[in-house]
């Protein structure tokens, strides 16, 4: 808030967070993925239209994609 120049207290996020936040829940709970406790994380590079990208994933047991990062460098 103040990189745009807004002077805001901690109590007013705070009550914002606590009006806010069972409605997101309510509407993102749908389209949570959940997975079991055991995940591995895959790194590589591979060429995408003759550029090499670094492709992170990190995947479940069950080979179930958890997430992903596709970057032009490691750094990223």
């Amino acid at each position: 808030m103040t990189e745009r120049g807004l002077s805001v207290d901690h109590s007013t996020v705070y009550r914002c967070v606590q009006a806010y936040a069972p409605e997101l829940e309510k509407r993102t709970r749908s389209h949570l993925h959940f997975t079991n406790d055991s995940w591995r994380v895959d790194e590589t590079y591979i060429k995408i239209k003759g550029k090499w990208k670094y492709l992170y994933r990190a995947v479940d047991s069950a080979g179930n994609t958890i997430d992903f990062v596709l970057s032009d460098s490691l750094s990223t």
